[in-house]
C-alpha cells in the first residue's frame, strides 16, 4: 500500500497528464477558431461589454455544468484526464464565443478550468485508491500493530498540553469545544476549523462531501445521519469494545451468518480487546466515537441536513458525552488511535500503521501547531475540566 506521499506522486503525474492533454486541445482549437467564418464587421470590431458579461455568463453556466460532470464519478484522477470530456467542452466554448478574438478566446478556455481540473485530482488524505497489493494478513504483522500503537499513544502522551479549566454552563467555549472535536477528520482532510462550515460553500465542495458521507458511511441523508450519530453516541465502539472484552472467546461473538472473512474479522478484534482490556476499560473508545459524531454533524450542516442550531445542540451533547470520559486532548487523540486500530482490524486492512501515523501527525499539529501557526488549535481551547457537582 502506497504512504501518502506516493499518492501525492501520483497525483501530481495526474496533473502532468492533464495539462499536456489540455496543449494538444488548446492546438487543436486555434485551428478551429481560424476556420470559422465570420463577417468582416465582426472581425475588426472589439466586443461590447455586454457581449463579454454574456459570453463570461455563458462560459461560468458551462464550467458549473463541467463540475457537476465531473465530481459525479467516483474516480477523480480518470475523470480529470478524460480526454473525450475535455475535446466536448472546448468545441462548445469555441462554438459559444465565435465573437471572441483567439486571445479572448484561449483565456475563457484555460483560464479557469485548469484550476477545475487539479481540483477534480486533490484526494482526500484518509481515501487511498492506490492499486498495490496489500501485504498478507498474518499474526506477525498483528502484533507489529500493537507495537506502533503503543508507540505512537506514548508519543502523544508526551506532548505538551495546557490544563483543562472550567467551563460555564452556557459558556460560548462550549462551541468552538464541539467544532475542535471533529479535529483529527478534519486536519486530514484539510477542512476549515474555524466555524461550522467545513468547506467554502460553492458546488465542487459540496459534491466533493456529499459523496465522501455517501461512499464511506453509507448515509443519503437527513434521517440516514440522524441515525448513525445516535448510534455512535449510545453504541458504537465503546460497546462493541466491550463485547470483545467479555467474550470468553472469539467464537462467542460469532454467529451463524458469518462467513470466514468475518470470522477471521471477529477472531482479529478479540484478540485485541483481550490484549488492552486491562489497560483501557470500554469508556476509552469515547474519543473514536465521539470525534466521528462531530464530524459528521459538521457535514450534515454544511450539506443543509442540520439546521445549524441543531449541529450546535448535537455538539454539546456530544461534548458532554466525552468529557465524562475523557481528560485531555491528548487522550482523545489516544482514544481515536485505539480504536482506529480496532476498526483496521475488524476490517482486515493491513495499512493500519500508516493510518496510525496520520492520525498521530493530525493531533501533534492540533496541540503543536504547524509552521504557519503560532500554536495548535486544540491548544488554544483547553479541555473542559471535569465537574462534580453540575455546573456554577
Amino acid at each position: 500500500m502506497m504512504d501518502i506521499n506516493e499518492i501525492r506522486k501520483r497525483a501530481q503525474q495526474a496533473r502532468e497528464k492533464a495539462a499536456d492533454a489540455m496543449k494538444k486541445t488548446f492546438e487543436k482549437s486555434e485551428e478551429l477558431v481560424n476556420n470559422i467564418e465570420v463577417s468582416s464587421p465582426e472581425k475588426e470590431a472589439s466586443p461590447s461589454a455586454a457581449e463579454e458579461e454574456e459570453q463570461i455568463h455563458a462560459s461560468t453556466e458551462r464550467q458549473v455544468e463541467i463540475l457537476g460532470q465531473i465530481f459525479g464519478a467516483d474516480g477523480m484522477a480518470q475523470m480529470a484526464v478524460n480526454e473525450e470530456l475535455l475535446q466536448k467542452m472546448v468545441k462548445e466554448k469555441v462554438e459559444e464565443a465565435t465573437a471572441s478574438t483567439t486571445e479572448n478566446l484561449m483565456g475563457q478556455l484555460f483560464g479557469e478550468d485548469m484550476g477545475v481540473l487539479a481540483a477534480a485530482l486533490e484526494m482526500l488524505e484518509t481515501e487511498d485508491d492506490a492499486e498495490e497489493e496489500e501485504p498478507a494478513w498474518n499474526l506477525e504483522l498483528e502484533q507489529n500493530l500493537y507495537i506502533t500503537l503503543d508507540e505512537t499513544m506514548a508519543r502523544l502522551a508526551a506532548l505538551p498540553e495546557p490544563e483543562p479549566i472550567p467551563y460555564q454552563k452556557n459558556d460560548a467555549k462550549w462551541e468552538r469545544f464541539g467544532v475542535l472535536l471533529s479535529g483529527i477528520i478534519s486536519t486530514l482532510n484539510d477542512h476549515n476549523l474555524d466555524g461550522m462550515d467545513v468547506e467554502e460553500h460553492i458546488p465542487v465542495m459540496e459534491q466533493k462531501i456529499v459523496s465522501l458521507v455517501r461512499r464511506s458511511w453509507g448515509i443519503n441523508g437527513r434521517s440516514d445521519l440522524l441515525d448513525m450519530i445516535r448510534y455512535l453516541t449510545q453504541e458504537g465502539y465503546i460497546l462493541r469494545y466491550q463485547l470483545y472484552s467479555e467474550a470468553s472467546s472469539p467464537e462467542a461473538v460469532m454467529d451463524e451468518s458469518m462467513d470466514e472473512d468475518d470470522r477471521a474479522s471477529a477472531r482479529r478484534a478479540w484478540r485485541f480487546a483481550q490484549r488492552y482490556k486491562s489497560q483501557y476499560a470500554p469508556g476509552f473508545m469515547a474519543g473514536w466515537d465521539i470525534g466521528r459524531a462531530a464530524m459528521l454533524t459538521r457535514w450534515g450542516c454544511y450539506l443543509g441536513w442540520l439546521t445549524e442550531s441543531e449541529a450546535v445542540g448535537i455538539l454539546w451533547d456530544l461534548s458532554q458525552k466525552v468529557v465524562e470520559e475523557l481528560h485531555s486532548w491528548r487522550e482523545f487523540a489516544q482514544s481515536y488511535l485505539f480504536g482506529g486500530l480496532m476498526w483496521k482490524l475488524l476490517c482486515g486492512d493491513s495499512s493500519a500503521g500508516s493510518y496510525l501515523g496520520y492520525i498521530a501527525d493530525a493531533a501533534t499539529d492540533l496541540l503543536t501547531g504547524k509552521a504557519e501557526q503560532d500554536s495548535g488549535q486544540w491548544r488554544d481551547c483547553p479541555w473542559p475540566a471535569q465537574r462534580r457537582i453540575g455546573f456554577a
